[in-house]
């Protein structure tokens, strides 16, 4: 049996298309662009426009902003790290992560920061959602226990609501949180002991820094997050450490310092203190990986006299024939210890050191008490 031929069920007409009728498709007319008077002429109401419709400031030229000459940074107490972190400590209006492993000093660091603050006469507040702040330790770190705000949050979303009033009114010059690890979300702890929430603090994290990262850019404020380490699953090729809290504090932090233990140090068979090694693993004010190394001891934290004494001698300010350390004519100790000790004792020595180190180190002298120095290249 012959079978009927097949007809194509397409339709045999021809396409309907521009070409087919060889017609082309009319281009819109090219639109002119002023030149010379006409072209800023445009751009200056076009400004206008956009101020009248946003408000004064929404737009301006790079020069005309309050931090064109530099970013105002917060001294940390170590001299060597504010070199590491561009000459200016922690810089304001900014996000600073601060992460490492348990005991190498971070909450101590921190303290520091409030300190220095205080110092200048401005306010600092520390949200413990640890709940391990020691108000004895912070005193003999310097921090001004009257003028320190403290807050003990029970959950973490009150904790960032809390950091957010207080950015949003441009009173504190310098917020802690301790710890990113330990902001827990509200609905995990209304849960039970083993539920699982996955994603559920990197995605309270990841809403809070896009609330609060406008509003700390308008203000004066430092945010120093203080975070833990977690170690990866499975990792065979490169570190297997990472943070908690999801990638979100990463992007937003315009510093971030890994801050490691070196060593002990030791006056016979009793432990003094930490050597501690402060790394700059992301800086968006200055150039990054800078390391700083410095003393950390039990009586009065970071040694200010012996980080000096370090980068003085570093630099040739400082001469150092054997054991002995010298400065011009003057002999000021048999020995590290000793040296510090003098420094510490004698503190118009200490602060022309430091002037010379910045000096040494590229950096003008201070134009105000609150900054470290100036690069001299800006």
């Amino acid at each position: 049996m012959a079978l009927a031929p097949t007809t194509n069920q397409r339709s045999s007409k021809p396409r309907n298309n521009v070409m087919a009728k060889g017609k082309t498709k009319k281009q819109p007319p090219a639109r002119e662009i002023p030149t010379g008077g006409d072209s800023k002429e445009i751009l200056d109401n076009a400004l206008g426009q956009i101020e009248k419709a946003f408000g004064k400031g929404a737009i301006m030229k790079l020069s005309d902003s309050p931090n064109a000459d530099g970013i105002p940074g917060i001294p940390t107490g170590a001299l060597s790290l504010d070199l590491a972190l561009g000459g200016r400590g922690v810089p304001r209006g900014r996000i600073v992560e601060l992460f490492g492993p348990e005991s190498s000093g971070k909450t101590t660091l921190a303290l520091h920061v409030i300190a220095a603050a205080q110092k200048l006469g401005g306010i600092g507040a520390f949200i413990d959602a640890e709940h391990a702040l020691d108000p004895t330790w912070a005193k003999r770190l310097g921090v001004n226990l009257e003028d320190l705000l403290v807050s003990q949050p029970s959950y973490g979303e009150e904790a960032l609501q809390i950091a957010e009033m207080l950015i949003r009114s441009n009173a504190v010059d310098v917020i802690v949180i301790d710890s990113v690890a330990a902001l827990v979300p509200k609905t995990e702890l209304d849960g039970e002991i083993g539920d699982k929430h996955v994603g559920l603090q990197a995605r309270m994290m990841s809403q809070a820094m896009r609330k609060l990262t406008g509003a700390i850019a308008r203000s004066k404020s430092c945010v120093i997050f203080i975070n833990q380490i977690r170690e990866k699953i499975g990792v065979m090729f490169g570190s297997p450490e990472t943070t908690p809290g999801g990638r979100a504090l990463k992007f937003y932090s315009s510093c971030r310092i890994d801050v490691r233990r070196l060593a002990t140090l030791k006056d016979g068979d009793e432990t003094i203190g930490i050597r501690m090694k402060a790394k700059v693993v992301k800086n968006k004010v200055a150039p990054p990986f800078r390391i700083a190394e410095f003393d950390m001891l039990s009586t009065c934290g970071i040694s200010l006299e012996g980080d000096v004494l370090d980068l003085a001698a570093e630099d040739r300010i400082i001469q150092k024939s054997g054991s002995w350390y010298s400065y011009g004519e003057t002999r000021i100790g048999q020995g590290r210890d000793k040296a510090r000790i003098y420094l510490q004792e004698n503190p118009d020595v200490l602060k022309e050191l430091t002037q010379k180190v910045l000096v040494a180190r590229g950096f003008g002298p201070p134009e105000n008490a609150e900054s470290n120095g100036k690069e001299s290249d800006k």
